[in-house]
């Protein structure tokens, strides 16, 4: 069945979070240290540039794919750590790590730690709204023909677009959007730039915690738009009327769901079961969608994300929000045309 449309969302990116997300998120707040101390094996930039990270990584290489996925992620993320420099190893490094990725390499935590040492190093799937590669052509049962983005907008897509005063100009802003930014929230970036809440800003994952009215506004100076609860449906289902992205049953291990115990967002794309034929990610988990549908001041949004349970991922599932809502398990993606 599904969501009730009338539930009020959780996880706010700032404060107030529900006791269902906000523990956890909440038992995150201390965990990229931990984390890094784990993944790093030992493993800092300093060791790695006392040695030859060229020869470093040949080794690595030379590993079966099971023995190589925690040592080539400590190597990655010492490397990255170890800043600017030595850019062939870097991009080698993170073509292997995506050589994992797209080989369904590891476990949901290995793979969410590749994820987030292909992020640190930089990671080539990424691409803007201007990019011919950031869209998917899709045609819908009813002859339309949406480009729709390939993923989620990014962490490090909106974080580039406020940097670059993108938020500022008033022209990306409905009339309502812009009272809403003129009465003095703090904005999406201010609040992502917090320390504590790293692992949710990650820049290949999915840009966390957004208001609708952001959402709009970087959609609006994008050429582009959020995509209709139709519309969505749609993308999800395909002419074979899927339930899934990837068709039925939902199984185990083919989302970004509460059910992967995984707690946080991951990379976009992740999860290669969490696509179309036409190669649209991560639609029924990881990150829930802000849409462009309204009733009355509130929003409509796909609720599939890391924090929700699979019943949550169906591609009818719906529920409503109020605009100013941030959710540390909500995002949004761009589509035009139609």
């Amino acid at each position: 069945m599904s969501q009730d449309p009338s539930a009020p969302r959780s996880t706010p990116l700032a404060s107030g979070a529900t006791q269902e997300v906000g523990e956890a998120v909440g038992a995150l707040r201390g965990a990229p240290a931990g984390h890094a101390a784990k993944a790093n094996g030992g493993l800092n930039g300093a060791t790695v540039l006392a040695g030859d990270p060229a020869l470093q990584l040949e080794q690595l290489l030379s590993l079966p794919a099971g023995r190589r996925i925690e040592p080539l992620t400590h190597f990655a993320e010492a490397l990255a750590a170890a800043g600017p420099g030595h850019e062939a190893t870097r991009s080698a490094a993170a073509e292997a790590l995506l050589e994992l990725i797209n080989g369904y390499a590891g476990n949901a935590r290995q793979r969410l730690s590749l994820g987030v040492a292909l992020s640190r190093l930089g990671d080539p799937r990424l691409s803007r709204p201007a990019d011919p590669d950031y869209w998917v052509t899709v045609t819908t049962d009813e002859g339309a023909v949406l480009q729709v983005g390939r993923f989620l907008v990014t962490n490090s897509e909106l974080r580039a677009w406020f940097l670059a005063g993108g938020a500022d100009d008033d022209a990306n802003w409905s009339e309502e959007g812009l009272a809403w930014r003129d009465s003095g929230p703090p904005n999406w970036l201010a609040l992502a730039s917090d320390p504590a809440v790293r692992h949710l800003v990650e820049d290949n994952q999915p840009a966390a915690g957004p208001s609708w009215w952001e959402a709009e506004a970087y959609a609006r100076a994008s050429g582009a738009r959020l995509p209709t609860v139709d519309e969505y449906r749609a993308v999800v289902r395909g002419l074979e009327k899927r339930p899934y992205p990837w068709g039925s049953p939902f199984g185990d291990g083919n989302a970004n769901t509460r059910e992967e115990a995984l707690g946080q967002p991951c990379a976009v794309g992740l999860y290669l079961t969490d696509r179309t034929p036409e190669g649209v990610c991560d639609l029924a988990g990881n990150m829930g969608h802000w849409l462009a549908d309204d009733s009355g001041s509130r929003r409509m949004l796909h609720p599939g994300s890391w924090a929700r349970p699979s019943m949550a991922a169906w591609a009818k599932a719906l529920e409503m929000a109020d605009p100013d809502t941030r959710s540390a398990d909500m995002s949004f993606r761009l589509v035009r045309g139609g």
